[in-house]
């Protein structure tokens, strides 16, 4: 873990630049999530695996907790970055099963990311097509709040988890290497999700990341606006020019797999880590979609 954040010392490490992050001590905690979270998802079922995720959320120093976050001003929160963290657990145990058998209600979940990939064909020949790192583009508005839903704990550590409202998606662009951006809508919409508190896994809704009355350049759009290009009236029916023309909005599949890291019986609270791979935007059915891999922390509450 110490090679992993040997570049987050201070606030201007590499990791922090790509994700903006101000505060170091933050920088720090999100660069073991990053480290730990490739190695859980590859081993899942692994129980050993949830308990090295909790030493991620021991409480790190600078990381705040639901009630600290709640206790600061507008102004101690203002241009600090720390509206765009999610709360951590300073308390509380590894074992799913301090928490009694039934069905909660989950409020205030949030969803932090600290790592965007994604998937790019190889530059060499016969190479594989492989998930790099990107560098973000968009300001710190792309963390998930607020997000309530069902959830339903059975003895033996089974873990079920339905997602129903909140601010349940955010507009993401991310820049490749090469300097291609790629827009994405960052969600977990419609969320459903089944497996164990090692790892419950299932899939989401991803909207369009247009509306159906966004216009293109030429005017065209889903529900409003011309049927084609204008100087092109004649081709507008043209094969090459089908995909543009026709304008589609039409939501596309994500998957996501959450790990329980911690969990709080006296308050309610659980935390932990999770990895999502979803569609980027297709500019309304004009080009293909590229594979975008989400990796961060998420928090919620249990009632």
């Amino acid at each position: 873990m110490q090679s992993v954040c040997a570049q987050s010392v201070s606030c201007k490490g590499a990791f922090t630049q790509s994700l903006r992050t101000p505060r170091c001590s933050r920088s720090q905690l999100v660069c073991r999530a990053d480290g730990k979270a490739g190695a859980f998802i590859k081993t899942v079922k692994s129980g050993a695996a949830a308990l090295a995720a909790s030493l991620l959320l021991s409480g790190g120093a600078g990381a705040l907790t639901f009630d600290e976050l709640q206790g600061l001003t507008y102004l101690q929160v203002k241009g600090s970055g720390i509206a765009n963290t999610c709360p951590t657990l300073s308390g509380g145990s590894s074992n799913i099963k301090d928490l009694k058998s039934g069905t909660y209600s989950v409020n205030k979940m949030c969803l932090e990311p600290t790592s965007f990939k994604v998937k790019e064909e190889a530059q060499f020949k016969n190479g594989e097509a492989d998930f790099v790192p990107t560098k973000l583009v968009t300001r710190l508005t792309y963390t998930l709040d607020e997000i309530s839903g069902q959830m339903k704990i059975d003895g033996s550590g089974g873990v079920e988890f339905k997602e129903e409202d909140g601010i349940d998606y955010a507009a993401v662009t991310v820049q490749l290497p090469g300097g291609e951006r790629v827009p994405f809508l960052f969600t977990i919409k419609e969320l459903d999700a089944k497996g164990t508190a090692d790892g419950f896994k299932g899939e989401f809704t991803v909207p369009s990341y247009r509306g159906s009355s966004f216009l293109d350049p030429k005017g065209r759009g889903a529900s409003t606006g011309y049927d084609n290009a204008v100087a092109l009236p004649a081709a507008g029916d043209s094969e090459e020019l089908e995909k543009e023309n026709n304008k589609s909005t039409k939501a596309l599949k994500g998957e996501a797999i959450f790990s329980i890291a911690k969990v709080d019986a006296g308050t309610g609270e659980v935390a932990g880590i999770f990895e999502s791979i979803q569609p980027s935007d297709t500019d309304l059915g004009a080009k293909v979609p590229k594979e975008v891999k989400i990796t961060g922390l998420w928090y919620g509450q249990l009632s």
